[in-house]
């Protein structure tokens, strides 16, 4: 099995490194106007580096976290030991042996170390922040409170630099879900879900889904970010994505008359190094399999802006679970598709010796990192990639056929692009509305015990992962398909596409909904849901 969730960061190889003036940055918080350069430093530099991580680390220049609650600084420490410690600090993650990145980590590692939980018995865990600047914790995908769930938005308190904050919750629902840094970054392409806080959370079910012989967890995640113009990834990966005309002209038209003002495409996000449990394909241990083994793979997007494919020559990944909730009927893939902070648990059954690539369809992706290497017993070799026959993206292949019951009220939703209209970034609204940090108002009441479907319309040919924090809530309709039983909380919305899910307001608060791209949830993509 891959080592990266259960050991400490490896100690570096004092070799000569590469690092690129991003690493340099961050750890001496110096101004390097050419982010793209690289330079290269021996054993004592190295040594340098290492010392100024740890004891002073990066500040970061944007992030909205300035002012943290009076209720998270605490006057007294807390009595008793705790379930688990998190500490946030600068430090060095090793993606392998010549691509060392600075970065923020959870335990000095990435990923974070794994969180095994049981749904239904209370936790205690204190966060502490090493940083200079205040973080929020987000507990992604479990039904907690708004003093815990890690959304300064709902009211969550920071965790202030250098200080930190002793929690407690029941966790639940039962599952793959994970912990992440929530904050909006902006520009700032140091902090937020562009560093390295990313860290997996199971919570042990009663019953297991599917008969596996053992389980894997694996993070998928990209490093060094930097900004460009355009570079959209296309949608044709999704199931039925036909464009819906009035959609598609009222975005096109749209960006026509943006262009027309001599604006160029907004900013986008790309990455120069990729990784699973934070190493680059190559680097580290393979996943050493027997023949005729099942393995269950816990795969966690923890990228801040990325969608993400899964595939292994030859092999087909029965999914058993979508975000951590088992699926109604579970069914074979050749291929798995991960919008950003998506989870999959899926089943592979090991039936083809040799020595084999699990990794992203994405050439140039894998090439740079994003695989890993799965090797069966007794056998030897180079790693053999194939790539698989085009295949579409269908959650409903993974639902119950038919509606399901009717809500009690219906929120219609339309996402748009205000493109290049904030200093080069892209303004993302919801009915036209782009979300205030400064005022943070809710746009949509809630009664508690009400069932609501929210109709979502996307006027952009961006695909956007929607997410609703501390609920779960029902697929009903996608691309023209109707479904149910399909738990999530995450959801893909393709370009000029509508979908429907249904939640039930059963946990009463301040509830985020947001894209979890970053970039467009940090430029207007989020929007308050308040009960009464």
């Amino acid at each position: 099995m891959l080592q990266a969730l259960t050991n400490p960061v490896i100690a570096v190889d004092f070799g000569t490194i590469s690092l690129s003036a991003f690493d340099i940055e961050s750890i001496f918080d110096v101004g390097i106007p050419d982010r793209s350069a690289r330079m290269t430093f021996g054993r004592r530099t190295l040594l340098k580096l290492g010392a100024a991580a740890a004891a002073a680390g990066a500040v970061p220049g944007m992030v909205r976290a300035e002012t943290p609650s009076a209720a998270s600084s605490g006057s007294a420490p807390p009595q008793g030991n705790a379930d688990h410690t998190i500490r946030i600090a600068n430090g060095l993650a090793e993606l392998a042996s010549d691509h060392i990145v600075s970065t923020k980590l959870y335990n000095g590692r990435f990923p974070g170390p794994l969180l095994r939980l049981k749904e239904g018995q209370p936790v205690v865990v204190d966060i502490y922040n090493d940083t200079d600047t205040p973080e929020q914790l987000h507990w992604h995908g479990q039904t907690v409170g708004v003093d815990v769930d890690g959304a300064a938005e709902e009211g969550t308190p920071y965790i202030p630099a250098h200080g930190m904050r002793r929690i407690s919750f029941t966790p639940g629902p039962s599952g793959l879900r994970f912990y992440h840094s929530h904050l909006t970054p902006g520009a700032d392409l140091d902090n937020g879900q562009y560093s390295g806080q990313v860290g997996p959370v199971y919570i042990e079910p009663k019953r297991e889904a599917g008969s596996h012989d053992r389980e894997i967890f694996l993070v998928l995640k990209e490093f060094q970010p930097t900004l460009s113009r355009g570079g959209d990834m296309a949608a044709d990966f999704l199931a039925n994505p036909a464009p819906i005309e009035k959609l598609k002209q009222a975005g096109e038209d749209a960006i026509r008359a943006s262009m027309a003002g001599g604006k160029p495409h907004g900013y986008e996000v790309g990455y120069t190094l990729f990784s699973i449990n934070g190493r680059m394909l190559g680097h580290g241990e393979p996943i050493r399999v027997r023949q005729g083994e099942r393995v269950l793979f816990h795969i966690v997007n923890g990228s801040a802006t990325e969608i993400r494919s899964l595939a292994m020559p030859g092999h087909r990944f029965e999914v058993v679970a979508l975000d951590g909730n088992p699926v109604p009927k579970p069914a074979e893939a050749p291929v798995l598709w991960l919008g950003t902070a998506e989870r999959i648990s899926a089943i592979v059954e090991m039936r083809i010796p040799g020595v084999w690539i699990l990794g992203d369809l994405a050439d140039d992706d894998r090439n740079r990192g994003m695989g890993v290497v799965i090797e069966y017993a007794g056998k030897r070799g180079k790693p053999k990639w194939v790539k698989p026959n085009p295949y579409r993206w269908d959650y409903t292949i993974f639902g119950k056929p038919g509606a399901t019951s009717a809500p009690d009220e219906t929120f219609e939703m339309m996402f748009a692009k205000d493109n290049a209209a904030l200093n080069g970034f892209n303004r993302w609204t919801i009915n036209g509305t782009a979300f205030s940090m400064d005022r943070m108002e809710p746009m949509l009441r809630l009664k508690q015990g009400k069932r609501y479907r929210l109709k979502m319309r996307n006027a952009s040919d961006d695909v956007h992962p929607v997410h609703l924090h501390r609920h779960s809530f029902e697929l009903t309709r996608i691309a023209g398909r109707t479904t149910s039983g399909i738990m999530k909380d995450v959801v893909m919305l393709g370009g000029y596409q509508e979908a429907e899910v249904d939640f039930v307001a059963d946990n009463p608060g301040k509830t985020l909904f947001h894209c979890h791209q970053q970039l467009h949830m940090d430029f207007g993509f989020m929007a308050l849901l308040d009960y009464v």
